[in-house]
């Protein structure tokens, strides 16, 4: 873990424990080897509050516009950022993708392509289909539900609160029969998707807990 990925890493738990992040489903990240944590999209907070809260170190995709700060660029890439090109195709991004998981690591995906409104998901792309076509074999994917992040403010001074939750992987044998096309990709980001949403509904269901905030990784 390099030096600035540890201090992004510090920084976001004391913004968990500050707005009382409750994490649930931590069970379900794998110990070892390669795996896509898929989750919901809602603010910019969400790679390094998804990094901060994992025991496993994460990589993540980030649009190649954010390189265009030098500043910027330099930080990222040391916190496990890499460019993807949006609205196209970009092999590139696919090879270190490819590389990321090939050593046995862990990748973030937004399977809606972009941040979404917060009260409901877009549409999901076939981006996470697309990766998974590429590899030399499936590897699970996790779906997760981040709740608050677009409302810091309001989970610092206790109108909300952050909540995690994630769900039982996908395996490599339940993601084949969707890597036949386009289609295919499409239906696969729909299944991961369905998943999320039903974590939604549970985490909004839940009751508030008085318990002080999950201190796990």
């Amino acid at each position: 873990m390099g030096l600035l990925y540890r201090s992004g890493w510090l920084a976001f738990r004391l913004v968990g424990y500050a707005c009382r992040m409750k994490r649930t489903g931590r069970e379900h990240i794998p110990d070892s080897g390669p795996f896509i944590l898929a989750s919901n999209h809602v603010s910019y907070y969400d790679p390094p509050l998804l990094g901060a809260w994992n025991r496993r170190i994460l990589h993540f995709f980030a649009k190649k516009e954010l390189w265009d700060n030098r500043l910027l660029g330099w930080v990222i890439t040391r916190t496990n950022a890499f460019p993807v090109k949006r609205g196209a195709v970009d092999r590139e991004a696919i090879r270190t993708a490819r590389d990321v998981l090939g050593c046995g690591r862990g990748l973030v995906f937004f399977p809606e392509g972009t941040r979404g409104p917060g009260d409901r998901f877009l549409d999901p792309k076939p981006g996470l289909g697309m990766l998974e076509a590429q590899l030399d074999s499936p590897v699970p994917i996790v779906p997760t539900y981040l709740h608050g992040p677009n409302d810091l403010p309001g989970c610092f001074w206790g109108r909300e609160r952050l909540r995690l939750a994630h769900s039982q992987p996908l395996t490599p044998d339940e993601i084949r029969p969707y890597l036949t096309g386009k289609e295919g990709y499409i239906a696969l980001g729909q299944e991961v998707m369905q998943r999320i949403s039903r974590l939604k509904d549970d985490v909004l269901a839940s009751s508030e807990s008085p318990s002080s905030p999950d201190r796990n990784p």
